[in-house]
């Protein structure tokens, strides 16, 4: 597979060379050998116990200050989720915590029609650099149903949906538990999402209120099966990743930013769009014979995600999903008719694709919490005529920095097609502004890109 971009570090300069040249990528070992840890087989094994439970339907639950069913409903599945990352974090050295996060809801004359105890379940690696705010956060949502929405009686295994993507959740705590990050790494199975996003808008709201420095979210929803229904395509070399342009908090804006995003072009480059750039060039590079399909939307038709409360508060939030999804498999009564089953069943995922699936998350986490915070200050000087592109910036707020890339692509581009590498806090390239777009990037020792930062036109 065709990287989308290529790196060759030559003294201050990087550059893209021709896909028929040799392609040269560089990884970090440390990732590597976590990646390697990803297995197909626990993956599996986290999918039977979460379909063990019979249903994770959100008001399964038994009513508050009752007892829960120790082996059937979300409330089960829950705890035996927590216990997961409480095992998990005995290998941590003390840095990782795991919590029930709980709140009650009552009757809303929608999707909850009794009072229901809600949990979001969260582990929470902290970062090892006590000056280091920055928090990442990966998400899948554990609640499933079937055809009726307020079936919370019937059989609904969600394997796929969302078991994948809790799954994914809980491998990832599994093997990253046992690093040092100098940031914040968040783990988070939610709930109620198929009764509104509840659990999501739950610890959006808490990150706001709070004032997470939260820098990503990858929320990852449907991610297991290879056979999409209708049109038979089978396929697990493609992943989707989908990001909105400007971000939903702007349609309120009073700042002016619409204006200046409008006028110098940059509708294509909001939080979650760059985000879903990074996560393309970084999972390419470390997962073999899987390409990141970026889909310039938020969510697909009719459907929505857990990542859409936290892009409504102005976080870079993305959703990564199955390539081609089989509709006979999701939100299905378990039956049989004119020969075809429906129901989302484990039998119909493939373990090998959700364990690069899963990778292309690790990859993305590891190397984003391994990397200095972004760049700040980060402008480009437009108040010469010039066909050169001068860009300054000052150093990261924190992290041990080698130096930076300086990332260019055309106007018309979907992705970065060179990367400049630099020890300085500038940096002029013999291309014209107005026919590129720039971002700055700073670099670890061991070569981890923070997110790019775009800059800010100098006016004055």
């Amino acid at each position: 597979m065709k990287k989308t971009l290529l790196s060759l570090t030559l003294g201050l300069g990087a550059f893209a060379v021709p896909a028929s040249a040799q392609e040269i990528v560089n990884r970090d070992p440390q990732i590597v050998q976590l990646l390697s840890e990803v297995s197909a087989d626990s993956l599996r094994a986290h999918i039977d116990g979460l379909v063990s439970f019979g249903t994770r339907h959100t008001l399964s639950v038994s009513t508050p200050g009752s007892t829960t069913d120790p082996k059937r409903g979300i409330g089960a599945a829950r705890q035996w989720i927590l216990g997961k990352f409480r095992q998990y974090a005995q290998q941590s050295g003390g840095r990782m915590t795991a919590s029930l996060d709980t709140w009650t809801l009552q009757p809303d004359g929608r999707r909850i029609d009794k009072p229901v105890e809600m949990a979001n379940v969260m582990a929470i690696l902290k970062g090892t650099d006590p000056t280091d705010t920055r928090v990442f956060l990966v998400q899948g949502h554990m609640d499933s149903r079937v055809t009726n929405v307020m079936n919370r009686d019937a059989n609904a295994p969600g394997a796929n949906d969302d078991g994948s993507g809790t799954a994914a959740v809980i491998e990832l705590c599994r093997v990253l538990s046992k690093s040092n990050f100098p940031a914040t790494i968040v783990f988070a199975t939610l709930t109620g999402e198929e009764q509104g996003l509840l659990g999501a808008e739950h610890l959006s709201d808490r990150a706001v209120k709070e004032k997470w420095n939260l820098e990503a979210v990858l929320n990852n929803d449907i991610m297991g099966s290879n056979h999409s229904n209708e049109t038979h395509i089978i396929d697990n070399t493609r992943l989707r990743v989908f990001s909105e342009g400007l971000p939903a908090n702007m349609l309120r804006d009073t700042t002016g930013r619409i204006a200046q995003i409008r006028n110098f072009g940059n509708e294509n480059d909001g939080k979650a769009r760059t985000l879903a750039r990074y996560l393309k060039e970084v999972g390419e590079r470390y997962v073999e014979n899987l390409e990141v399909v970026m889909i310039y939307r938020n969510d697909r038709y009719l459907r929505g995600g857990d990542h859409t409360p936290f892009v409504q508060r102005g976080f870079a939030a993305v959703r990564l999903t199955e390539m081609n999804e089989n509709y006979d498999h999701q939100h299905q009564d378990l039956r049989v008719e004119n020969k075809i089953e429906f129901g989302d069943y484990a039998k119909f995922m493939d373990f090998e694709y959700l364990r690069k699936n899963t990778a292309v998350n690790l990859a993305t986490l590891a190397n984003l919490a391994k990397a200095p915070a972004v760049p700040q200050n980060v402008t480009i000087e437009v108040r010469n005529l010039t066909n050169s592109t001068a860009l300054y910036w000052k150093a990261p707020a924190t992290g041990k920095v080698r130096g930076y890339y300086v990332l260019m692509r055309e106007t018309h581009w979907p992705f970065w097609q060179k990367k400049f590498f630099t020890n300085k806090l500038g940096m002029t390239l013999p291309y014209s502004k107005d026919n590129y777009y720039f971002a700055v990037q700073a670099v670890s020792e061991d070569g981890n890109e923070s997110l790019p930062v775009l800059p800010v036109p100098n006016l004055r």
